[in-house]
């Protein structure tokens, strides 16, 4: 786990600090190829330069967000924003089902629609094969 990740959990309160640290071990032991950092502010875990997973704080909850989530079929995520997003939302470390999320970790390896482009083909995106 990158420093800058290990920053930003300490940095949270005790509760979400545990959502954070839990979401982290599970993130680093379903995907431990991925490439993990900071970016826009929240840790982000990567394959091949493309965004997959991360979490964030916010003000009632720790968001668990896979940026190519809606197209999984494991259900629990929420559709989120305009493109293939979804998201869990966490209040306490138990409501993590870590079952659940391994499974949503390995359909984020498989299904990916390519946001590391998504500039330069204006606005829209294409499923990785």
């Amino acid at each position: 786990m990158h420093t800058d990740t290990k920053n930003y959990n300490a940095s949270q309160a005790a509760s979400d600090r545990q959502i954070c640290d839990l979401l982290a071990t599970e993130i680093e032991r379903g995907l431990p190829e991925a490439e993990n950092k900071v970016w826009h502010a929240h840790p982000v875990w990567f394959l091949d330069g493309n965004p997959i997973v991360g979490y964030s704080k916010l003000k009632n909850c720790v968001r668990l967000f896979f940026w190519s989530g809606q197209s999984f079929e494991t259900p629990g995520l929420e559709k989120e924003g305009k493109f293939k997003a979804a998201e869990a939302r966490y209040m306490t470390s138990e409501q993590v089902d870590t079952v659940l999320l391994s499974k949503w970790l390995s359909e984020a390896r498989e299904i990916q629609w390519d946001y590391k482009n998504i500039v330069r083909r204006k606005g829209r995106l294409e499923r990785l094969k």
